[in-house]
């Protein structure tokens, strides 16, 4: 297996793929100065102080110190170039747009057209005051669960009451669009009665609905609550089970991108896997959707220079510059990242984790920018106004029409979100440990001398359309699913 890799003929770092011995040396002739760790930096040349560090052919950072050829390159001798908010010019690539025949996967046809991969009803609180009663009723409805019914699920949250301005819309609106999420046959919405996120509030974000699709209950209206809510769960699953799975084109598939936990060998193994998957998808008339905003910055350019027109540039330009100023508007520098885990895995600025983040989007163009909140409109790559927050950029993602999300670490996590999210290790060594929580590994890129960067997005690919035909991944096998929601503001 390879040792070690140069990225970009460019950069003036390798990156380390098994833990390397000082006085290893490389095939240029550089001599290790001291022990370097799985997906750590090694300087391929003397760097001098303030000088530019580039890795993927990118710059991540300057050097604090001089850097001796050999030397560990880390937290203790790279520091951010990252500052305020950059002048932009729209610099389009010549990227040709890549189309094959459609392909099918077997899911459930609602009846907007939109395309589910799994069949459950869901019970969505409005208020966390009823959080424990919406998961009384989930452990009592599982009598229900048969047939085509794959689950009843019901999400927790802390908000619908107590919250001002944008915060109140953004519970409102998160809430309305899971619950008109495709992968949810039959859902119901249980309100307090008295909070500000209440069914009425909540009905107007939902505009039209079906009425067999979606139930609302009151929980003050009712003496026995809990017997309510299981007479309406056992209406829902009749119903629920009338959808069975058929042949649907990949054009209705949406897959949302996301890591956490990164290391040093995510932006080499994972996210460009992750990358050609979205291509390969993309190609096929699917959807990919790219988040988690913080993890753009110094890596924003080459997203800019991939939007298919000058509109879409400026709607990047200001989702970039809009997430700066709500990090300075909250007393914050915007480089406060990466976090103690990336640090230990070898990343050593934001530079050097958002190069390797903006690897899951591939190489097609971007062609539309969402807000928080928003949902899908166009097929094709997506970007999406999210924190980095593993959980609140997950939900987002589903929220916005993601029926499957593909999140790689090289750390590891057992979190799960409201719909199948399918665990990508970055290398063998979590994959072999975590057997529970890592669904596939993206390690054999680098274990494999003969594998390519498209042989392993395809066998991605081909996991996704297995899960999106009903195979379930591990958060779903353990009974994991997990809902946040965005807070900035005030609580009450």
């Amino acid at each position: 297996m390879k040792q070690y890799i140069v990225i970009h003929e460019h950069d003036n770092v390798a990156v380390a793929l098994v833990p390397l011995p000082k006085g290893f040396v490389l095939a240029d002739g550089t001599v290790l100065n001291e022990d370097i760790d799985l997906g750590h930096k090694i300087a391929l040349k003397d760097i001098k102080a303030g000088e530019p560090v580039i890795k993927y052919d990118n710059l991540i950072g300057f050097a604090r110190e001089d850097i001796k050829r050999g030397d560990h390159v880390h937290v203790h001798n790279i520091r951010t170039s990252l500052g305020d908010n950059n002048e932009y010019t729209y610099a389009p690539m010549d990227i040709k747009d890549v189309r094959v025949e459609e392909e099918y996967f077997e899911g459930f046809l609602r009846e907007d057209g939109r395309a589910g991969v799994r069949n459950e009803i869901w019970i969505m609180p409005t208020v966390g005051c009823v959080n424990s009663v919406v998961k009384k009723m989930e452990a009592e409805a599982q009598k229900f669960v048969s047939g085509s019914l794959e689950g009843i699920i019901a999400f927790n949250h802390p908000y619908g009451c107590s919250q001002m301005g944008d915060d109140q819309e953004n519970t409102r609106q998160i809430l309305a669009d899971l619950i008109k999420h495709p992968n949810a046959g039959g859902v119901l919405v249980v309100g307090l009665g008295c909070e500000n996120s209440n069914i009425e509030e909540i009905k107007k974000h939902l505009g039209e609905y079906d009425e067999k699709h979606i139930k609302f209950m009151i929980c003050q209206e009712h003496e026995d609550e809990i017997e309510y809510g299981l007479s309406i769960l056992e209406e829902l699953s009749e119903y629920v089970k009338t959808f069975k799975r058929e042949k649907l084109s990949t054009s209705k598939l949406v897959v949302g991108l996301k890591c956490g936990g990164s290391d040093g060998l995510s932006g080499i193994t994972a996210n460009p896997t992750v990358g050609r998957f979205s291509d390969i998808l993309i190609a096929r008339g699917g959807t990919t959707i790219l988040t988690e905003v913080p993890e753009m910055f110094g890596a924003e350019q080459l997203l800019m220079n991939r939007c298919v027109n000058e509109a879409i540039f400026d709607k990047t330009v200001s989702l970039i510059n809009n997430f700066k100023d709500y990090f300075r508007s909250n007393h914050q520098t915007i480089y406060e990242n990466p976090s103690p885990g990336n640090k230990k895995g070898g990343i050593s600025t934001l530079e050097d984790k958002s190069n390797g983040c903006v690897q899951k989007s591939g190489s097609s163009r971007v062609i539309d920018v969402l807000e928080y909140g928003d949902t899908v409109k166009k097929a094709g790559l997506n970007l999406l106004s999210a924190p980095g927050n593993d959980l609140v950029a997950s939900t987002a993602l589903a929220a916005a029409g993601a029926q499957i999300i593909l999140f790689t670490t090289g750390r590891g996590t057992p979190f799960a979100s409201p719909v199948p999210t399918i665990k990508i290790s970055s290398n063998t060594r979590l994959y072999e440990k975590k057997t529970n929580w890592i669904d596939f590994n993206s390690g054999e890129l680098v274990d494999d001398e003969d594998m390519t960067l498209q042989q392993i997005g395809m066998k991605l690919y081909d996991l996704v359309m297995e899960t999106a035909s009903g195979k379930p991944v591990k958060a779903e096998q353990e009974g994991y699913h997990d809902l946040a929601i965005f807070k900035q503001g005030v609580t009450l």
